[in-house]
Formats: C-alpha cells, sequence, structure tokens
C-alpha cells in the first residue's frame, strides 16, 4: 500500500461531476490499484475513490487515474506533496466472525431461498474497497442484492450496509444493488431506519436454519 499525504484538490469526471477544493489530503493506492481520498475525519468513507480496475498516471502537478472499464476519471491537481511511502501489508485473514453470524451466512448462503424463490448465490464475503459484503447474490429477476448478516441487528448494522450499498451502486457492473439486513433480532430504531432507506429486513431462526440442513424444509 502507497501513502501519500498532499496538499491538492480532486475532481472526479464521470456519469456525475464532483469537486473537492484545495486542501490537504491523504491517498490510499493499493495493491489491487484502487485509489481512495481522505480527509482527516469520516474514518469509515473516504471523500472520493476510484474502484479497479483503474490506473495511475503520474504527471508534474496533475495526478490522473482512469477506471479500465468506464473511463471514468479522478484528476488530481498535486500543489505539494508533504509525505510519500510504500508497505507490505500482506495477505489480510479478514474479519472473523463469531461462531453464530458465520454459520448463519454458511446456512443462508446454503438455502439462498430462504429470502425468495429464484434467488441464486452469487458468492460469500464479496470484497469491497471497505470490506467484505457477507453475502452477494441475485433475486428472481437477476438483480444484485447485498446482505448483511448480524445476530442482533442495530442502528450501526444498517449504517454498515448502507456504506456498501452506496459503494456497490457505483459499479455499473452490479448496480442497480439493493440491500437486506438479515439477523436473528433486528432493534426497532434499526428496521425504522432501514426501511426508511429502503433497506429489507429478514429476521433469521437460527434453529429453523440448522434444521434445513436435516430436513431440507424451510421454517
Amino acid at each position: 500500500m502507497r501513502l501519500v499525504i498532499a496538499r491538492c484538490s480532486v475532481d472526479y469526471v464521470g456519469k456525475l461531476t464532483a469537486h473537492l477544493p484545495m486542501a490537504p489530503r491523504l491517498i490510499l493506492i493499493k495493491a489491487d490499484s484502487s485509489v481512495s481520498i481522505h480527509a482527516d475525519d469520516r474514518a469509515f468513507k473516504p471523500l472520493n475513490w476510484m474502484n479497479p480496475p483503474c490506473k495511475l498516471r503520474e504527471e508534474d502537478g496533475l495526478w490522473t487515474v482512469t477506471h479500465g472499464k468506464t473511463g471514468e476519471k479522478l484528476l488530481l491537481t498535486m500543489e505539494e506533496i508533504l509525505h510519500d511511502s510504500s508497505h507490505e501489508l500482506g495477505v489480510d485473514p479478514g474479519l472473523v466472525k463469531d461462531g453464530v453470524e458465520a454459520h448463519l451466512q454458511e446456512l443462508l448462503a446454503e438455502h439462498i431461498t430462504t429470502l425468495g424463490a429464484g434467488w441464486t448465490l452469487v458468492r460469500r464475503e464479496y470484497m469491497t474497497a471497505i470490506g467484505p459484503v457477507d453475502i452477494l447474490c441475485r433475486d428472481h429477476t437477476g438483480a444484485s442484492v447485498a446482505v448483511e448478516l448480524k445476530r442482533r441487528g442495530n442502528i450501526d448494522a444498517v449504517e454498515q450496509l448502507t456504506r456498501y450499498l452506496e459503494l456497490m451502486n457505483r459499479d455499473p457492473l452490479l448496480a442497480p444493488v439493493s440491500g437486506i439486513l438479515a439477523a436473528q433480532a433486528i432493534v426497532p430504531q434499526a428496521r425504522t431506519l432501514a426501511e426508511d432507506r429502503g433497506i429489507r429486513c429478514v429476521t433469521l431462526d437460527y434453529d429453523a436454519l440448522r434444521g434445513i440442513e436435516r430436513t431440507d424444509t424451510l421454517f
């Protein structure tokens, strides 16, 4: 991973346009070629970013990040580079869920039609630039659905899924992506917030899901 701290402005040029005025920023350039721009706040979300595959071209005073498929660009006007270093992080083991959440993920992925007839699994632990989505699947129409699994669904879980959806819906190969918060219990405040954001809430019966393994029946 390469870490650059620079005084720069950033312009996003694509389906939409966005501008970040000149200011000190942290630029992360990862081994997967993704580039993200950060301020000294909002730890969970960059100010702007470009998902892989993309290519960085460095010229005097101007860095250009171009997406390999869509042609969208990030234009970084560099006034001053304050720090530039690279570090080898190796292979990350990923987030380790507790036993119940990990087993819920395994069971739901195996029996994805619990969420709807005709649904299909794309993959478990679908990696994004800000972390892995528990399950990526497709509904009966073929539309993408991101599923966040918790033992207890709270507001933090809704916020986490919202961030994933915001990022994934910028990928033309996935969009439009809807979301499901699936948990053994979902607190009322989280359910209200999720429904307000168009996220479907599903309450899972862990014992019944385990029973699927023995009887291949649902609930």
